[in-house]
C-alpha cells in the first residue's frame, strides 16, 4: 500500500512581507552594468530570501550610489544607444551611452534594471523601491541602509 504525501507550501502574507523589509546600499563604482543590474533586480524582487513568493512583494529596497562610475565592457560605450519618442511626428530621439552617462547616469542603471524585471504591476511597485544617486552622497539615512557588496 502506498502512502500519499501532501506537498505543503508555506505562503508569506503581505503583513509579514512588509515587516521584513530592509534597505541595501550598493556602490556602483567600477561595476559592470549588466551584472550589477541583475543583482539589483534580484534584491528588488526578493529572490535572495528563502521566503520568496512570486506573487507577493517580498523584495527589499536598494540605494545605489556612484552611478556615474558604472562601466560597460567591449565597444558598448561607443555603440550603445538609448532611444525614446517625443510623440510628435519624426520625434524619435537617439542618445549615445557616453552622452547619457554625462547627463543622467541614474537612467542607465534604472533602464537596465527595469529590463530585467518582469513586465507586471507587481514589478512596477518593486521598482519604486529603487533609489539611484550619481555621487557618493544620498538622502536615505532614515531608512538605515545596510552596506552590501556585490
Amino acid at each position: 500500500m502506498t502512502e500519499s504525501r501532501q506537498n505543503t507550501c508555506t505562503l508569506l502574507t503581505k503583513e509579514e512581507a512588509i515587516a521584513a523589509k530592509k534597505w541595501f546600499l550598493l556602490d556602483a563604482s567600477g561595476k559592470t552594468l549588466g551584472r550589477f543590474a541583475s543583482e539589483v533586480a534580484k534584491i528588488l524582487r526578493g529572490k535572495h530570501k528563502v521566503t520568496f513568493t512570486s506573487h507577493v512583494d517580498t523584495g527589499d529596497g536598494v540605494v545605489i550610489i556612484n552611478a556615474e562610475k558604472i562601466v560597460v565592457t567591449g565597444a558598448k560605450a561607443a555603440q550603445k544607444i538609448y532611444r525614446y519618442h517625443t510623440g510628435a511626428m519624426s520625434g524619435m530621439r537617439e542618445i549615445p551611452y557616453r552622452i547619457m552617462l554625462g547627463r543622467k547616469p541614474g537612467y542607465i542603471i534604472e533602464h537596465a534594471v527595469k529590463g530585467m524585471m518582469p513586465k507586471t504591476r507587481l514589478s512596477n511597485a518593486q521598482l519604486k523601491k529603487l533609489r539611484i544617486y550619481a555621487g557618493p552622497e544620498h538622502d536615505m539615512a532614515s531608512q538605515q541602509p545596510m552596506p552590501a557588496s556585490i
